[in-house]
């Protein structure tokens, strides 16, 4: 049964019974528009949809991708090709504070095709090798895959990747729920991170290299006016499970597999936090720093799920 369309080209799927549901824009960049529990929003809205579609602006939940935070080069060698990525270009985001690149090339992509719509899962692809743009900014043709499934309070999404000619990928992708909790300030929601290093930074916000270690629950604590950009290269366990929380909720986002790494970002008064997995460190691309690879006709996946609850 196809999914019912809440406006042109949005999907949404849903567990009625767990209240819980999630809306995607398959034709402006797989943008996750929402995420609602109990009828209550959980992904911050920042300007909005329009917003995103005409500059680019992230909020929600963005796929970031072939890269998910900056990178230190705009022209670099990687393996036996060479990345040129134009600063003119509109589909390259240039942060202003930094001047570096950031955030991949797909923000409001329109070439994802839908390949199934249920009542609770949902399928696209884009052929990222079919677009010469990209290409020409990318040269490693592949398929990406995303598929969202919602089960109870739970949404799982579901990256792949395959190489689709000759030469291997590397793999550097990413997310960016703006994660929020309704009716509550920011000064009064628990945290807890299950990180086990952070990345020390240069003016740039890149790494250096150098790392400090972090103990079992040392960031947990209320956010309060704590202030993050921070990447974590190395986590605990093997499915850390960020979480979010006040008197009324508890949101966790679980690295159920292929995200090593997270940024966590959540600047000054903001009424939201976002817990990012990333499948590479910051500037891995051109580091060369935890990158991987997906070899010629083989496949990568990445998963991570949020779900909802009582505290």
């Amino acid at each position: 049964m196809t999914a019912p369309a809440l406006a042109p080209d949005q999907i949404t799927i849903a567990d009625r019974e767990a209240a819980f549901a999630a809306t995607f824009c398959p034709k402006l960049g797989m943008i996750g528009c929402s995420l609602r529990h109990e009828g209550e929003e959980l992904l911050d809205q920042g300007a909005g949809l329009s917003a995103y579609a005409e500059q680019g602006s992230t909020f929600a939940l963005p796929f970031l991708h072939p890269w998910a935070n900056r990178v230190s080069a705009w022209s670099f060698d990687l393996g036996a090709r060479r990345v040129r990525l134009a600063e003119d270009s509109p589909i390259v985001h240039r942060d202003a504070a930094t001047a570096t690149a950031i955030h991949g090339l797909l923000a409001a992509s329109k070439h994802w095709q839908v390949i199934d719509a249920g009542a609770d899962t949902l399928t696209a692809e884009l052929d990222f090798g079919a677009v010469p743009q990209y290409l020409a900014a990318f040269p490693f043709p592949h398929v990406v895959r995303y598929t969202a499934t919602l089960a109870g309070a739970s949404l799982t999404v579901t990256i792949t990747v395959q190489a689709s000619a000759d030469v291997a990928v590397p793999v550097s992708f990413g997310f960016h729920p703006y994660l929020t909790l309704p009716g509550s300030d920011r000064r009064d929601w628990w945290i807890e991170l299950p990180v086990a290093s952070r990345a020390l930074l240069d003016e740039r916000m890149l790494p250096t290299g150098e790392r400090v270690s972090i103990a079992p629950g040392e960031l947990d604590g209320p956010l309060a006016d704590r202030t993050f950009d921070t990447s974590f290269p190395e986590l605990h366990g093997e499915r850390p499970a960020f979480v979010l929380a006040d008197e009324r909720r508890r949101v966790t986002l679980t690295h159920a597999g292929g995200y090593p790494v997270s940024q966590v970002y959540a600047p000054e008064r903001s009424q939201f936090i976002c817990f990012e997995p990333m499948t590479a460190p910051v500037n891995a691309l051109v580091s060369g720093d935890g990158l991987r690879w997906v070899a010629p006709g083989e496949r990568f996946t990445a998963i991570f799920a949020i779900s909802a609850g009582k505290p």
